[in-house]
Order: C-alpha cells, then sequence, then structure tokens
C-alpha cells in the first residue's frame, strides 16, 4: 500500500488494495478527525461565556476583530432582505425559488403522523410531535456566500412549524450578510436575520443573547470555530450533527463514466483543502481511467490548488477484492455524500447503513443535492452518520406521550402495578395504583376502602 504520486501525476494520500490496509492508513481514511482542538476547545468557551455576559456588546467586539467590520447593531431590517430579493439576478432567484419548493415539499413529507394506539381494552396511549417554539440556522460567510445553506436549514422549520426562525451569517464589508444570504432568508421564510458569525452566533443563539432571541435548537454547517461552539451548547438544545469539512466516497464499478467519477472527486475536494475525496471500486480499469481523468480535469479547475491539496492529504484510491469487500469499505467509511456509480446501485445501497446521503447512478451528481433536489445538505461528516443523521424536519419537532385509562383498564392493571412497585422498594407508588383497582371499586374508592393495598 503506498500514497503520493500516480502513473497519472495525480498525489492522492491512500492508493492500492483495501486489503493492505495499514492501520495508520485506515486511521486516515476513516477516522477523519479534526486535528487537537485543545485551543479552539478554550477560546470557544471564553466567546460563549463573553456572549452570554455581555449580548451585543460581545457581538459586535467579536464582528470587529473577526470580520473587520464595526455595526451599529446587529440586526438586519426586513426591508434589507426584500431589497436583496429584488435587486437578485432573475436566474438566481428563480433557481432559489426551485429550490425552495423541493426543500418543502420533500420535507414536509418526513413529518410523522401522531400516534394513537390502545394496547389493551380501556388503555390509550398516544404521542404527538409539536414543533420546537424558537430554532437558529447558522449560514457560512467569509470568503464565499452559502444561501443553499439558509434554504436547507429555514424551509424544513417553516414545514415543521416553527414560528420563529432566526439565521446567522457574518457581515460583509458592509456590515450586512451577502446580497444572496439576505434574499435566501426572505425566500426560505425566516423571521429574524442577524450579521452575526463564528461561535458568537452560535452561543447567542443557544443562550439569548442581547437582540438575538433564545432558540431550542442551533443548526448549519460552519468553520472548526462554529463545530466546536454547537458540540459546547449540545447540552442545552438540539443540534444537526457535528459536521466538518465536506467529503465524498465513490463507489464504482466498470459501468460508471470515469469522466463522471473524476468530476465528483474534484467536486468535493474544491470545498477545502481539509475535504475527504475516496473512490473504491473492483475494477483496475475504472480506477486507472478515473485518475487519468483527475489529472486531465484539474488543470482547469478554478481552486486546483484546493483540489490537490484535499487529494494529497485526504485522498484515496482504492482496488476491492470483491462487491462485498468494496461495501465493507463503504459501510466503514461513513461518507458525508456516497455516490454509487455502480450496474446496481440499489442493491448495493442494500448494504450500506451509513452514510449522509447517497447518490445513485452516475446521472445523479452530488451537487443537485447540495443545491436543488430538496434532499438536505447539511449532513453528518466525518463519519459521524455512525451516529447523526442529516438535517430534517425531525430536528425542529419534539414529541410527548399521553395515556388514558378507563375505570375497567385502571382496574386490570392495577395489581401488577403494584406487585411490580413493591418489588422496586415503592410502597407509594403501589398504593396510588391499588386505589384504581377492583377492590376498591374502581376510582370512587379509597385508601382504607378495602382490598390488600
Amino acid at each position: 500500500m503506498t500514497g503520493g504520486m500516480g502513473p497519472s501525476g495525480v498525489d492522492v494520500a491512500v492508493r492500492g488494495r483495501v486489503g493492505d490496509l495499514t492501520d495508520a492508513e485506515r486511521e486516515l481514511l476513516l477516522g477523519r478527525a479534526p486535528d487537537d482542538l485543545s485551543g479552539v476547545r478554550t477560546a470557544v468557551s471564553d466567546m460563549i461565556a463573553d456572549v452570554r455576559a455581555r449580548g451585543d456588546e460581545a457581538l459586535i467586539e467579536m464582528g470587529e476583530r473577526f470580520d473587520g467590520v464595526r455595526l451599529e447593531a446587529v440586526e438586519v431590517p426586513r426591508d434589507a432582505w426584500r431589497d436583496a430579493v429584488e435587486r437578485l439576478d432573475p436566474q438566481v432567484r428563480a433557481a432559489l425559488e426551485r429550490a425552495a419548493t423541493n426543500i418543502r415539499a420533500f420535507h414536509e413529507a418526513q413529518i410523522p403522523a401522531d400516534v394513537e394506539l390502545e394496547v389493551e381494552p380501556g388503555i390509550r396511549l398516544g404521542r404527538r410531535f409539536v414543533p420546537l417554539a424558537a430554532v437558529g440556522v447558522y449560514a457560512p460567510g467569509g470568503r464565499a456566500a452559502y444561501p443553499s445553506s439558509v434554504l436547507m436549514g429555514v424551509v424544513p422549520a417553516v414545514a415543521a412549524g416553527v414560528t420563529e426562525i432566526v439565521v446567522c451569517s457574518p457581515p460583509g464589508p458592509d456590515g450586512r450578510p451577502s446580497r444572496e444570504v439576505m434574499a435566501a432568508a426572505e425566500i426560505a421564510g425566516a423571521t429574524r436575520l442577524f450579521a452575526v458569525g463564528g461561535a458568537g452566533a452560535v452561543a447567542a443563539m443557544a443562550y439569548g443573547a442581547g437582540s438575538i432571541p433564545r432558540c431550542a435548537a442551533v443548526v448549519g454547517p460552519g468553520n472548526k470555530w462554529v463545530l466546536e461552539a454547537k458540540r459546547q451548547v449540545a447540552g442545552e438544545v438540539v443540534i444537526d450533527s457535528p459536521a466538518g469539512p465536506s467529503e465524498v466516497l465513490v463507489l464504482a464499478d466498470d459501468t460508471a463514466d470515469p469522466t463522471r467519477v473524476a468530476a465528483e472527486l474534484i467536486a468535493q475536494a474544491e470545498h477545502d483543502p481539509e475535504a475527504a475525496v475516496a473512490l473504491v471500486s473492483t475494477s483496475t480499469r475504472l480506477l486507472s481511467d478515473a485518475e487519468g481523468e483527475v489529472a486531465r480535469q484539474l488543470p482547469d479547475a478554478p481552486r486546483r490548488d484546493v483540489v490537490e491539496e484535499a487529494l494529497r492529504t485526504r485522498g484515496g484510491i482504492l482496488l476491492a477484492e470483491s462487491r462485498e469487500e468494496a461495501i465493507a469499505f463503504t459501510d466503514a467509511y461513513a461518507a458525508e455524500h456516497l455516490a454509487i456509480y455502480t450496474e446496481d446501485p440499489h442493491a448495493d445501497l442494500a448494504g450500506v447503513r451509513t452514510a449522509g446521503t447517497a447518490f445513485l447512478g452516475d446521472a445523479s451528481a452530488v451537487a443537485f443535492g447540495d443545491y436543488i433536489t430538496g434532499a438536505n445538505h447539511v449532513l453528518p461528516t466525518a463519519g459521524t452518520s455512525r451516529s447523526f443523521s442529516g438535517l430534517s424536519t425531525l430536528h425542529y419537532l419534539r414529541s410527548y406521550t399521553w395515556q388514558e385509562l378507563s375505570t375497567e383498564g385502571a382496574a386490570s392493571l392495577a395489581d401488577d402495578t403494584r406487585r411490580l412497585a413493591e418489588a422496586e422498594g415503592l410502597p407509594g407508588h403501589g398504593a396510588a395504583a391499588a386505589l384504581r383497582s377492583a377492590d376498591h371499586g374502581g376510582l370512587a374508592g379509597g385508601p382504607n376502602g378495602g382490598g390488600d393495598a
């Protein structure tokens, strides 16, 4: 097993057979954990405490320090959003509106139905789903604008019935988020928008600080500071997942188009020098042709330096001995984006339990899901899809159960409930159950009305 420069001139971190991976190579590919964040943890903890103590004043100082702009106020007035929509390129606006329509349709379909069931005669149970009162959506800023992240965070909240939907995004040189982000907030249906970024924004949404209301959930992608802040507030609020740099694993066979395979690797690698991109196949021809296509496409890639760094540090081109080995590796990799470009992608997907989202067939470019299909692009990374799911309406709902017993139903449970309560050393529980027993005349009896209590 070896990495480095291949015959095509493409430099990747790991190249070779899946079965020959060393422990270090396997950890590099499968671990994908961030580097030591001890310094980040301390700094983020301090920022959270500062925001909680000083509110808008702390947020304004952070904007000056990190974004180079002095804000008069952190909230962006609604007329600025509406103006941004009007000034937006009509074709971009139409694309955002199309994406919002698809996102809402798909996420409305995921809202669970309330449950009501009679488990025994006279014993009715139910579960009711209700929207959270307020949620916070983070949209990254800085070197690029991410209106798609606004849609992915806000539209499912609207679909879930959330009434207060707060968006935070870093300010640009004019003291406001980008025009595209402001327009997306209006199109998506957000209720408030703040020109606040980084860990300070997460803290303000989680705890309520200054002008920003307290939210029951904080979601959305971001840099390591945002990631760490979400980790630290997770005990107070719902978060989506501890997402990090983007990643894709392509599972392909001889039927895949190597040009498309290469394009998928480049597309995800261009996100970030720390992005993780890998290709696994049982076909040596496909691997060779796809790597050759990467070499051919790279010179024309606008973000070539970023792509090359990602391939060199987190890239993998891997040969599996069998379909079963390829699928097992895919499941272990637990990719944010899984592209299955095989003869029977549905059959191959059946063997995979861990992924943020999967794309079936090489017509299904990951970019479609990033922007416009309607599935969410806020997804678990770094193998956390073993535990977390992608953002959905479920993140914006909570549920509670209810229980209703008839007189007869209560009487039928009383003796067994008393026995279990006494076995646990809780006689008061047993007494409360015994009051409903048939010997007490159902609900009409009293604590001294007879029976074996």
